[in-house]
C-alpha cells in the first residue's frame, strides 16, 4: 500500500482500536484526498467535511474510553441514494433538495457499528444507467483511466474506493448497479439477499429489484461493511435470516460444482460477449479447476427473464418521478421511462411480480446440480466518458445492454451475487466476473472469493500513479 492511500475497512479499525492512529487524523486524511482528486475523479455529491471530523472527534472520545464498535472511527461513503440526516438526497438529480430528517436505516446501522459518514458518493440519475454523468454534478471518472467512466450507477462509490479515498463504500443495485461498478474498477461489490440491508424509508425500491450493497478493495472489508449494515427496520418486508458474511471469509469453501454461464440471459436487442473479456473470465475458472472445483459450462434456465424486469423497472422510475419536486429538469430518458412505466404499472406490474416465484423455483432446480454459477459481470469494459450521455432512449437501452446484459436477472429473483476482479484488457481497463448462488447464499460466495484472493491477490494493484499525483503525503 502506498502512504498516500486508504488502508482497508478491517486495518483501519483494527488501528484505531489499537491507539495507533486517530479518528480525527484518519477522516483528515480522507478528506484531503476527496479535495485533491474531486476536480479530476469527481466522486462525491457532497462532503461532509464539518461533520465528519466533529463525529470522529466523538469517536476518538469513544476509543479513549475502552468503547469498541466494529468501525468506531472509520471513514466511509455512501451512495446518494441513501438518506443522511440533514444532508439532500438528490439521487443524480437536477435541483435543490431539502434536508432530510434522519439517517436511513442502513446509514444508521452504519454510525451504530461507529462509522464516520464523510460524504455521499454520486450516482447517475435515480441509478438508471452504467455510466455516473449528468447535469446535475458533471462526469465521475474511473481511477484506472480517467477517459473512461468508472460504471454505474454506483460509480462514484466505486470511484472513491477504487482510488483510495475511502476504505469501503455502500452502493446500491438494481441492475448491477454495484457489481457494474465494482467489475469496472477493480473491486469487490456485493449485491445482497434482498432486505439484507435495508432500503428504509422504503420497504421496497424499484418494486424489489434494488438491494443496497457494498464495495470494497478486499472480500474481507465487503464482508465487514455488509455485516455493519446489514439488518432490518420493523417494517421491512423483507427480511432475511441473518448470515455472518466475515466469518465465511477465512472459511474453507470446500470443493464445489460451479457453472460457466457465458450465454447473456434473454435480452430484447443483441448482446455479444467481447473475447478480452471471455478470456478472462475463463481464466478465473480454469483457476477453479486448478483449486480442485469441477468447472461445467452450463447456463441457467433464464427464460424471457426480462419480459418480467421491464415492469418492475419502469414502474419504480415512475414512482420516483412522481415524487420529484422539478420535473422538468430531468433527462428526457427519465420522463420516457416513466410513461413506459405507467403504462404497465397496473396488470403487466402484477404479472411481472407474481412470475418471481415462478423464475426462482425454476432457476432454484439449476441449484440442485451447482453450487455456484461464474458468470461475466459485464460483456465489455468500461466505455469511455460522454459515450452514452446524450443518446436517444433506445440506443441508450441498446448501449447499455450490449454492455451489461450479465447482471439484472439476480435482481428480478432477489438472490446475492458477488463481483470480482478478473483482470484487465487493452488499455490497462479493468473486467470483472461474478459469483451468483440461490437465496442466503452470501457465505458460500464469500468464501469462495476470499479463496480466489488468496490465490491472485488482486487488491495488490492500484490504479496509475498519476491520477493520485495530488494526494498529499500522508
Amino acid at each position: 500500500m502506498t502512504p498516500d492511500r486508504s488502508a482497508g475497512l478491517a486495518e483501519s479499525a483494527r488501528a484505531l482500536a489499537a491507539g495507533e492512529l486517530t479518528s480525527q487524523a484518519l477522516v483528515e486524511r480522507a478528506l484531503a484526498r476527496i479535495e485533491a482528486t474531486q476536480g479530476s475523479l469527481n466522486a462525491f455529491r457532497i462532503v461532509r467535511a464539518e461533520a465528519a471530523l466533529a463525529e470522529a472527534e466523538a469517536a476518538d472520545k469513544e476509543l479513549a474510553a475502552g468503547v469498541r464498535k466494529p468501525l468506531l472511527g472509520v471513514p466511509v461513503a455512501v451512495k446518494d441514494d441513501m438518506d443522511v440526516g440533514g444532508e439532500p438526497t438528490a439521487f443524480g438529480c437536477q435541483g435543490e433538495f431539502p434536508p432530510v430528517a434522519q439517517d436511513g436505516e442502513a446509514v444508521r446501522r452504519l454510525r451504530a457499528a461507529g462509522a464516520v459518514i464523510i460524504g455521499k458518493t454520486n450516482t447517475c440519475e435515480f441509478g438508471q444507467w452504467p455510466f455516473t454523468e449528468g447535469p446535475a454534478f458533471g462526469a465521475t471518472r474511473n481511477p484506472w483511466s480517467t477517459e473512461h467512466t468508472p460504471g454505474g450507477s454506483s460509480g462514484g462509490s466505486a470511484a472513491a474506493v477504487a482510488a483510495g479515498l475511502v476504505p469501503a463504500a455502500l452502493g446500491s443495485d438494481g441492475a448491477g448497479s454495484v457489481r457494474i461498478p465494482a467489475s469496472w474498477t477493480h473491486l469487490i461489490g456485493i449485491k445482497p439477499q434482498r432486505g439484507r440491508i435495508s432500503t428504509w424509508p422504503r420497504g421496497e425500491s424499484f418494486q424489489g429489484i434494488t438491494v443496497n450493497g457494498t464495495l470494497a478493495r478486499t472480500v474481507a472489508d465487503a464482508a465487514l461493511l455488509l455485516d455493519a449494515a446489514s439488518g432490518n427496520h420493523d417494517l421491512d418486508p423483507h427480511r432475511p435470516p441473518a448470515v455472518a458474511a466475515s466469518e465465511a471469509v477465512g472459511r474453507d469453501p470446500g470443493r464445489l460444482r460451479i457453472a460457466l454461464a457465458l450465454k447473456p440471459p434473454f435480452t430484447a436487442v443483441p448482446a455479444r460477449l467481447q473475447p478480452e473479456v471471455r478470456a478472462q473470465v475463463v481464466q478465473l475458472a480454469e483457476k477453479f479447476s486448478d483449486l480442485g472445483h469441477t468447472v461445467v459450462e452450463a447456463d441457467p434456465p433464464y427464460g424471457q427473464i426480462g419480459l418480467t424486469f421491464v415492469p418492475r423497472a419502469t414502474a419504480g422510475i415512475a414512482e420516483r418521478v412522481r415524487e420529484m419536486p422539478f420535473p422538468t429538469l430531468l433527462d428526457h430518458r427519465t420522463r420516457e421511462t416513466a410513461r413506459l412505466g405507467e403504462l404497465l404499472g397496473g396488470a403487466p406490474l402484477r404479472a411481472a411480480r407474481r412470475a418471481e416465484a415462478v423464475l426462482q423455483r425454476r432457476i432454484g432446480a439449476f441449484f440442485e446440480t451447482y453450487d455456484v454459477i461464474l458468470a461475466p459481470t459485464t460483456a465489455a469494459p468500461p466505455p469511455r466518458i460522454g459515450a452514452l450521455l446524450n443518446l436517444s432512449g433506445f440506443a441508450t437501452d441498446r448501449a447499455m445492454i450490449a454492455a451489461c446484459p450479465y447482471a439484472w436477472p439476480w435482481n428480478v429473483l432477489g438472490w446475492p451475487g458477488v463481483n470480482v476482479p478478473a483482470g484487465f484488457v487493452t488499455g490497462g481497463l479493468p473486467v470483472g466476473a461474478q459469483f451468483l448462488g440461490p437465496a442466503n447464499s452470501e457465505p458460500l460466495l464469500l468464501s469462495l472469493a476470499a479463496q480466489l484472493e488468496a490465490e491472485l491477490r488482486w487488491h495488490e494493484a492500484w490504479p496509475p500513479q498519476q491520477v493520485a499525483s495530488d494526494f498529499p503525503a500522508a
